[in-house]
């Protein structure tokens, strides 16, 4: 669904096993890909300073990526210094990516606010999407489970809907990328959405309403272009709308969650949000469109 990808690595994430494997992210379709290192400025003498050494060590950690690269795809390496979460805004700018891959480990919002996220730092901030990689399960693919993940990134996205304008803006974000863009493969999308019973029995005009809604956004969908039609399947489910979600992420085939910021709220606040648990708590990669 992407053609232009910034893979952005702090090393712990196992994203620098991808290196590995750039032509299998061409079969998925991507045709320039960008990986991108920040390395902290050191000290000496209190005066901030390049620290060359690190650079030059990630820069030839990553170039095993130009070494098997495919035609008709290109591969560029993007060695910075300073702030991670800086750094990642001004290699947007720079690249002028599709889709930012970021790698960020399951914890509590606690937690974060604890030991710190460059990936919940700037979410909210880049005007691309972002997909949210587990470095917990990239770490523990085989190389033929990795490939095919490469390959098969974007195939099926899974989408909480509700009604509300941030998943309507969703589902348009998505109908114009599909429009403006006939090649991008979108095989299957799956519209969830949750009735929230409150632990009582759920009513059946609420199921109806929702199912409604449901397919006037399919139909949407559907009329996406003539040449790139994903099948659209609809699915109502009955409880904690985040529990409920993960769980059909499982019996789903899916490649993603995608999500989208609420109006006049980001994914910052401290108050939690359901895009915001979804971020943090799901194992499939999540994929948060901009609003």
């Amino acid at each position: 669904m992407f053609k232009r990808v910034l893979i952005c690595t702090d090393f712990t994430d196992s994203l620098p096993r991808l290196v590995n494997f750039v032509a299998d992210l061409a079969k998925g379709g991507i045709e320039h890909v960008v990986f991108f290192h920040s390395v902290p400025l050191m000290t000496s003498r209190e005066i901030p300073c390049v620290d060359e050494e690190k650079v030059a060590q990630a820069r030839q950690m990553l170039s095993v990526a130009e070494s098997n690269v495919p035609e008709g795809m290109t591969v560029d390496i993007d060695i910075a210094s300073g702030r991670d979460s800086e750094n990642i805004i001004r290699a947007v700018t720079k690249h002028n990516p599709d889709i930012i891959l970021s790698g960020m480990a399951t914890r509590s919002e606690l937690n974060e606010r604890v030991f710190g996220s460059t990936t919940m730092e700037i979410v909210d901030k880049v005007k691309v999407p972002l997909m949210v990689l587990r470095p917990q399960l990239v770490a523990t693919y085989r190389e033929s489970e990795l490939a095919l993940r490469c390959q098969h990134l974007f195939d099926y996205l899974l989408i909480p809907y509700d009604g509300s304008d941030s998943s309507n803006n969703l589902i348009s974000t998505i109908k114009g990328k599909l429009q403006a863009e006939p090649r991008y493969v979108l095989e299957t999308c799956l519209l969830c959405w949750v009735v929230d019973d409150g632990g009582r029995f759920a009513d059946s005009g609420a199921i109806k309403a929702a199912q409604a809604q449901l397919n006037e956004a399919k139909a949407e969908l559907e009329t996406s272009s003539d040449s790139n039609k994903p099948t659209v399947i609809t699915e109502v489910r009955i409880g904690n709308p985040l529990d409920e979600i993960l769980k059909s992420g499982e019996v789903h085939d899916i490649s993603a969650i995608a999500v989208c910021s609420s109006k006049g709220g980001g994914l910052l606040r401290i108050t939690p949000s359901f895009t915001n648990a979804i971020l943090r708590s799901s194992w499939h990669p999540v994929v948060h469109f901009p609003s």
